[in-house]
């Protein structure tokens, strides 16, 4: 496993995870609430997720089933990691927060199906 740290714009959070895929896996979703935040992720371990620093600014935004947790810094508003619904078991890791990281390097990204997706 590849150990990460990822920040927000405003530097405010930071979070540390243990990647369960490399970072050439990274994809989009086309779920109602993802193709409008068009950021990839990749996955990480859940269980290593760890917040380093602005636990206490993070906001989280769940809808549907609630199921999936989707984290912000309420400072800048950058999405910084989400718990997934499928894999409540994986973190998503927003490849561009990843310290060091340009999520163009990656493209073409490959969009999964989370519209049709049944758990």
């Amino acid at each position: 496993m590849t150990r990460i740290t990822a920040t927000c714009h405003c530097g405010a959070v930071e979070i540390a995870a243990d990647l369960v895929a490399p970072l050439s896996e990274a994809k989009r979703c086309n779920c109602s609430f993802c193709k409008r935040r068009q950021a990839a992720n990749v996955s990480a371990a859940a269980s290593s997720l760890r917040v380093l620093r602005g636990n206490d600014v993070l906001t989280l935004y769940q809808w549907g089933t609630g199921t999936a947790q989707h984290y912000f810094c309420r400072i800048c508003g950058i999405y910084t990691h989400h718990r997934r619904r499928t894999r409540p078991d994986e973190c998503g890791i927003n490849i561009g927060c990843i310290d060091g990281i340009n999520p163009a390097d990656f493209e073409p990204i490959e969009t999964t199906d989370g519209i049709e997706l049944k758990l």
